[in-house]
């Protein structure tokens, strides 16, 4: 194997390893909504506006973590990710007051998200691995996210229940230390300038022009409010109509075990076929089964399938967003222009695990959530078949700028 080979398979090995373990961590969230609510006295909103601080940061900050990683390389965007991860989780332990968990739980933990997770990662494997490739490696990536759910879900809720919610944390705390060591090894290559490269401030600009960027900024952010809404609240709503919190747990284990198969499936799939139009048809699919989990009589069995059919979709939009920016605008700045794609998931997570605590609190339920969820769905679906993956067409610069 030669050393470019063993280069691109370290820079996925070690970037899988980062994402199992930051997304991992971060869904196991939704686990101590109720009991650290009802300890504290909280009302679910205050639980809920703390995740919707973290997700709106993270995708805020998360251009910036692009940029820097494309121009320093994605190691010290991870371990001072890695880092601000700790000391949140380690804070989110010792909080007693809506102020400590706001700070904790959104802000430090927020930023550092933004530092260890796909916008950095999926940059630094998209410059290591060949183009035809790329789709793939991507797929892999996304598929190391859910298998950090899956295998460390089960962990969370065993912390919860054996040493509380405060404690669990602080174990979590903890865990997310690996981060640093990872992320310092995970020295990928920025990409060497070529000839049609453009410079930052006109690749913004190229980007800013082009419909079908702004069309995937939208469709990711119907995924964002999609997949942090069912992540955060569906263990409160499964609690509220008498399912035990066993189910909740095993549902979003379920989610990530099968999104393993979903994210490199469309891997494969964005390798070979139109990257939008499997898209469109993961945004119907998603509003279809959300229908059908609705109408269906509610028990620990439907509630299983839900979690099944939902895990082949999760995560499954990540390899190919990311793979259409790749496709459209090359590599150079591709940890930047993901970041803004991504931040608009991230504004999307906002309204979606706000906007069901907040109207939880006001109504006592989830239903106007859950039929957004719906139709935001099917308006993905249609905006996603329009999206042209052609790369763009730029004139040969005579002196490539830095």
């Amino acid at each position: 194997m030669d050393s470019l080979r063993r280069h691109s398979l370290m820079i996925l090995v070690l970037g899988s390893l980062v994402v199992t373990l930051a997304m991992g961590l971060r869904h196991g969230f939704g686990l101590f909504l109720e009991p650290m609510s009802a300890e504290l006295g909280w009302g679910r909103g205050v639980f809920a506006f703390a995740l919707a601080i973290q997700n709106l940061l993270w995708g805020l900050s998360q251009p910036l973590a692009g940029a820097l990683a494309d121009r320093y390389g994605a190691a010290r965007v991870v371990v001072a990710g890695g880092a601000l991860y700790a000391l949140g989780l380690l804070f989110m332990g010792l909080s007693d007051s809506a102020w400590g968990m706001t700070l904790s739980a959104g802000v430090l933990i927020g930023l550092g998200l933004s530092g260890t997770t796909f916008s950095v990662v999926l940059g630094a494997v998209g410059r290591a691995v060949a183009p035809e490739k790329r789709s793939m490696a991507m797929g892999i990536v996304s598929a190391a996210g859910s298998f950090g759910q899956f295998a460390m879900l089960p962990g969370t809720l065993g912390l919860l229940e054996w040493l509380g919610w405060s404690a669990a944390l602080l174990v979590m705390a903890a865990i997310g230390v690996l981060l640093l060591p990872l992320g310092a090894l995970l020295r990928d290559r920025p990409a060497p300038a070529a000839a049609d490269d453009l410079p930052l401030r006109e690749a913004l600009d190229e980007a800013a022009n082009h419909r079908g960027f702004w069309l995937l900024c939208l469709g990711f952010f119907v995924c964002g409010f999609q997949v942090v809404f069912i992540g955060v609240h569906l263990p409160g709503y499964l609690y509220d109509n008498g399912i035990a919190v066993q189910v909740g747990s095993t549902v979003l284990a379920l989610i990530g075990l099968f999104n393993i198969f979903g994210t490199y499936l469309t891997g494969w799939l964005g390798g070979r076929f139109c990257k939008p139009h499997l898209l469109s048809g993961i945004y119907l699919a998603r509003a279809a089964i959300i229908t059908l989990f609705l109408v269906a009589p509610l028990s620990p069995t439907t509630t299983y399938l839900f979690g099944i059919a939902m895990g082949l979709l999760w995560l499954s939009t990540v390899p190919l967003t990311n793979g259409i920016v790749a496709s459209v605008f090359g590599v150079r700045h591709l940890s930047m222009l993901g970041g803004i794609v991504f931040l608009f998931h991230q504004l999307g997570s906002f309204m979606g695990v706000w906007l069901g605590g907040f109207l939880y609190d006001l109504q006592g339920d989830y239903e106007v959530v859950w039929k957004l969820a719906i139709l935001l769905g099917v308006m993905a679906a249609a905006l996603h078949w329009w999206i042209s993956e052609a790369p763009m067409q730029r004139e040969p610069r005579p002196e490539v700028e830095a």
